[in-house]
């Protein structure tokens, strides 16, 4: 039993490390400055590829069911995620997501009636603190609409993983036609936004193509299934304590492919949201009340690492 619930973490724990590979792809092989065209490439073609093999829509309630969730956890993500890599210091998103696992406590609580323990708060402020050892940066004041987005982004996903978890999915389907379900919506909502702010999509190379395939198989559908799926076992608040796995994921990346070096203090911090990130998967959640569904969602990633578009000075924040 134990044997499977680690072998269920360490599967779930893919995901956040595929998403800290986001920055290096990104940097390396993709058109520069189109941020939400890659959160579409990244989201619409996984979608309906899913939706193309397990050919399952959604039936009744569930069409604006999977549309909220879309919207939550892909549709209004990663742009607000974008949106505040790029208004933000170096990190300074990636520091605010990691407060991701914070609400989700609260939001546990309030809609899955789940007692926040201190040993989870107390978890949760080491996992943010040491994000913020690994990738902040001092540089320049803050923005006001960047810090905004930035907030916007965590509740966004942190609200998207607890709906999930509480509306869980129709009898009979399965966490793949669920991931399926919300990439395509989430996709079809960034379409028109990233046409309208970045107008028509870019030449590609073949690097970029290759680029844009990984992110959508690999870094978007497999790593989502395996997200959605861990988040349907799982308590909600076990399965976004993986999210620092991002940037922390990320600043690795940066380390080893790109050259980039780390501090003793980035080291400690990286020992510290690690140590936060095991400690989250051994709290057990206090009940007052039955949640009222089981089921799959996903979290904060921290799709972290996914937003920090060309940024040198900060070697992670995804993310979706």
């Amino acid at each position: 039993m134990a044997a499977n619930r680690a072998t269920l973490i360490a599967l779930t724990a893919l995901a956040p490390v595929s998403w800290g590979t986001t920055y290096a792809v990104t940097t390396e092989f993709l058109p520069p400055d189109r941020p939400l065209f890659t959160g579409l490439m990244r989201a619409l073609p996984a979608g309906l590829v899913l939706l193309a093999l397990v050919r399952v829509l959604p039936r009744g309630a569930w069409w604006w069911k999977a549309t909220v969730l879309g919207a939550l956890n892909i549709g209004a993500f990663f742009p607000l995620l974008f949106l505040s890599a790029y208004r933000l210091p170096g990190g300074m998103a990636a520091v605010v997501g990691s407060a991701g696992p914070l609400l989700v406590v609260g939001l546990s609580a309030l809609l899955l009636g789940q007692r926040p323990t201190v040993r989870n708060v107390v978890t949760g402020v080491v996992a943010a603190f040491g994000v913020s050892l690994v990738v902040l940066k001092a540089a320049g004041a803050l923005d006001v609409l960047g810090v905004a987005a930035a907030l916007a982004s965590t509740a966004s996903m942190s609200a998207g993983t607890v709906l999930t978890k509480r509306w869980g999915r129709p009898e009979g389907v399965g966490p793949l036609a669920l991931t399926g379900w919300q990439l395509t919506a989430g996709g079809l909502l960034i379409a028109p936004v990233a046409f309208l702010a970045e107008g028509a999509p870019p030449a590609l190379d073949a690097p970029a193509v290759g680029g844009y395939l990984y992110l959508a198989l690999a870094n978007t559908a497999i790593a989502y299934w395996l997200w959605f799926r861990g988040i349907g076992r799982l308590t909600a608040t076990q399965v976004t304590f993986l999210g620092p796995l991002s940037p922390l994921t990320a600043a690795v990346v940066g380390w080893a492919a790109l050259g980039e070096s780390l501090t003793p203090l980035q080291l400690t911090g990286m020992a510290l949201a690690f140590g936060a990130t095991v400690a989250g998967q051994s709290a057990a959640p206090s009940a007052r009340t039955a949640p009222a569904a089981p089921a799959p969602s996903r979290a904060a990633s921290s799709d972290g690492a996914e937003a920090l578009r060309r940024r040198p000075s900060a070697p992670s924040v995804e993310t979706t």
